[in-house]
């Protein structure tokens, strides 16, 4: 049995998904690289007796979706920094490409030392951590709030399909 109907339906959720997930890391001006806003993605694998919808993202998508506590600022998230501050030179590449630089005591850029930048950063969210910005989680619960009306539709299509091409069979015998 086909489940086209149904299998559409989780495709649509697939794609409602990560097209609100992308809107949102943009409003929320977290799409600096467009890396991690690249790298949202999912499949819909039809198996004998199931559908599965994968969603992937690059691994730190997780910690800008939940969040981080760090070590004197908590939020309500599985992850925390403890000991190990966040790695220095993605947030140095990360202030090169927004040029934040560092003034001198006669408030001129001083010349790109970002490695300095990229630790001030670390250290900072090593202590206040990443606060949640949840641009995963909210489309995936919105878009699922519907999906079980919406399967229930499609898949009853599907089986009636099913049926109509069953008898038919039938009759042709």
């Amino acid at each position: 049995m086909q489940l086209t109907k149904t299998q559409e339906t989780l495709e649509a959720f697939k794609k409602f998904v990560i097209q609100q997930a992308r809107t949102r890391l943009s409003k929320e001006r977290k799409n600096v690289s467009k890396e991690l806003y690249n790298s949202l993605d999912a499949t819909v694998k039809a198996m004998p007796n199931s559908i599965l919808v994968e969603f992937e993202m690059n691994d730190y998508g997780l910690y800008q979706d939940k969040g981080v506590s760090g070590t004197e600022k908590k939020y309500d998230t599985p992850y925390s920094y403890k000991s190990k501050m966040p790695p220095i030179k993605p947030l140095a590449e990360w202030a090169k490409a927004r040029n934040i630089r560092l003034r001198d005591e006669e408030g001129k850029f001083k010349k790109g030392n970002y490695q300095t930048i990229g630790y001030l950063i670390a250290r900072s969210i090593y202590r206040k951590g990443i606060k949640p910005t949840l641009f995963f989680t909210k489309p995936f619960e919105q878009g699922f709030k519907k999906l079980p009306q919406a399967l229930a539709e499609k898949f009853a299509l599907d089986v009636d399909d099913f049926l109509a091409y069953t008898l038919k069979e039938d009759r042709l015998k």
